[in-house]
């Protein structure tokens, strides 16, 4: 590889990594659809948590835009666990900034799921069909009369340091195609398996309340997108110390969970004196003298190793914060 190929290999990771740290962090919590559980259920045969499935569908559609660094589930499950939120905080506007201080985010996206069915009230789609002993639709209390699917989404993206909401996105769709189960278009539905109905899969999508419910996703994403520039992000500051040094190579002792990623410069200082209160004693300012800057190369949740370049030689103990 040329120098000047180097060069311009090295810019680009450079920009990369810049253009991600300014990135605003959201977290989207599962959607609450306790006012459309009843007309899930008759859609499904059984109680399925659209809310779950709908909030990954909008995770996965923000992730592939762009626009925000997204929080995946894990991390939320596990803050919720830890601090003993139940489901019904997450729907709760100064409940969901407080997790979303705990998760280190910049904003929270609430949500509701207003409706979920077809557009005609009076098509009769229960009967639990759907994988029943013919699995074909029109039989087992279906109704002959089509109709095509609705799902209507509306989204809040909560500030969590004011609990203050800083947008509001909507997303309303219906199925292009129409039949006697929303579940299909008139065809096959066995092996289905409303329990285990998976939204991200190509075969839901097919269905017709599964092309309802991309398309609503989609519009509620876009509208979540054009919300970004109302989020203020954080001022992400770094703050540790050099765990070893050997030669140029250093190990930090503050890793990803200190907001700390490959490619990160950051500033290297050792503290020259205190000032203390004469009075009481306290230490009031602490002279750090500047040595050089580590340039992260390696990176887990607790620790971070990097290169040192500095006019003397960094040790154990310097600290090591955002580079000016």
């Amino acid at each position: 590889m040329t120098r000047c190929l180097r060069i311009l290999v090295i810019l680009v990771a450079f920009a990369s990594t810049a253009a991600a740290q300014q990135k605003k962090r959201v977290a989207v919590f599962d959607f609450d659809f306790s006012t459309v559980q009843t007309n899930s259920a008759a859609v499904f045969g059984t109680n399925v948590d659209i809310g779950k499935g709908i909030s990954d569908l909008i995770v996965e559609s923000l992730v592939k835009s762009g626009t925000y660094s997204v929080i995946e589930r894990k991390a939320i499950e596990k803050i919720l666990a830890e601090q003993n939120f139940s489901n019904s905080d997450r729907a709760d506007a100064s409940s969901a900034a407080k997790i979303g201080k705990i998760l280190g985010v910049d904003a929270i996206i609430i949500g509701s799921i207003t409706q979920f069915g077809n557009d005609d009230k009076a098509t009769n789609v229960g009967g639990g069909a759907l994988g029943g002993v013919t699995g074909r639709f029109g039989i087992g209390g279906v109704s002959r009369r089509e109709s095509k699917a609705v799902v209507n989404l509306s989204a809040r993206m909560v500030s969590t340091d004011t609990a203050e909401i800083l947008g509001v996105a909507a997303g309303k769709a219906e199925s292009k195609r129409s039949g006697t189960s929303l579940l299909g278009a008139g065809g096959s539905s066995a092996g289905a398996g409303g329990a285990g109905v998976d939204m991200s899969s190509s075969n839901f999508a097919q269905t017709i309340i599964g092309e309802a419910v991309i398309g609503a996703v989609a519009a509620l994403s876009t509208e979540l997108n054009g919300n970004a520039d109302k989020i203020v992000a954080k001022a992400i500051v770094v703050d540790g110390l050099v765990a070893d040094a050997a030669g140029n190579e250093l190990v930090l002792n503050v890793g990803t969970k200190g907001s700390v990623k490959v490619g990160d410069k950051l500033a290297v200082k050792r503290v020259g004196r205190e000032i203390k209160d004469p009075a009481t004693g306290k230490v009031i300012r602490r002279i750090e003298e500047s040595l050089g800057t580590v340039t992260i190369t390696e990176a887990d949740e607790g620790s971070s190793v990097g290169t040192y370049t500095g006019a003397m030689p960094a040790k154990v103990g310097d600290h090591v914060v955002n580079a000016q």
